[in-house]
């Protein structure tokens, strides 16, 4: 049987993951560097939105399945900085003043109706796995989180040079995740260096992380193909959106 990493040894294999975080996709880079035009930006915000939206449920799902009291009173404060609290407000919020400020009607990104079948599909796929999963195979699927201070700080720092048409109070979203995530990864990798003790669990972590940087990869797929190469679901019949926009079970 092959030993386990040390914990030093697994974090290293964890961080170097980032290599496939979806910074380096070509769409992503396209914004980074000032390519990407005003419908793609938009397309971007509004399918992101989906996301967004999920990440309280798959945080609920997290805490259904926890029966630690203190790992749930420390991980519901990921559902308060999306959802908000009373007088605060949340992530969900400020995405959406995001979307405003790039143009896009608040009421046609909470519909949905932007949302790409890819990107659905993806952002399911990651809740289902969050509610199946044990909680400590959830909770360190979002160390993604891992990597993203440096994209947020990467679009703070390129998008009002790049896009002087974006409202500024767009930005206030990014600013905020720039400390809750840093705060969520310390209490993820403490949640993960714990539970993976073998090699066997390790390399299982390890798929599981990649699982998660799938989903994050395929959402930009489906963008690319429907933003930069304008091969929308079902172009070569229709220029109509006709695709499901979630069906309730």
């Amino acid at each position: 049987m092959t030993a386990a990493m040390s914990l030093a040894e697994f974090e290293q294999a964890l961080c170097a993951k980032g290599a496939y975080y979806h910074i380096h996709h070509p769409f992503h880079v396209a914004m980074y560097e000032g390519r990407a035009t005003r419908e793609q930006i938009q397309g971007w915000v509004a399918n992101r939105f989906y996301y967004q939206v999920n990440i309280p449920l798959k945080d609920a799902a997290i805490l259904a399945n926890c029966p630690d009291r203190e790992t749930r009173r420390e991980w519901i404060q990921r559902i308060l900085d999306h959802d908000g609290a009373p007088g605060e407000e949340g992530g969900i919020e400020a995405w959406l003043r995001l979307a405003e400020a790039v143009g896009l009607e608040r009421q046609q990104v909470l519909s949905g109706e932007l949302v790409l079948p890819g990107v659905r599909f993806a952002v399911d796929a990651y809740v289902n796995f969050a509610r199946r999963a044990s909680w400590q195979e959830a909770a360190s699927s979002s160390l993604t989180e891992l990597f993203a201070p440096q994209i947020h700080q990467s679009r703070l720092d390129a998008w009002p040079q790049h896009y002087p048409w974006i409202d500024a109070a767009g930005y206030d979203y990014f600013r905020k995740r720039l400390g809750q995530a840093r705060r969520d990864v310390e209490h993820g990798l403490r949640i993960t260096l714990a539970h993976y003790r073998t090699r066997e669990a390790q390399e299982r972590m390890l798929e599981i992380l990649q699982f998660k940087l799938d989903v994050l990869w395929t959402m930009l797929d489906a963008m690319s193909m429907a933003y930069e190469l304008e091969r929308p679901p079902y172009h070569s019949v229709t220029r109509e959106r006709v695709w499901h926009r979630g069906i309730v079970l």
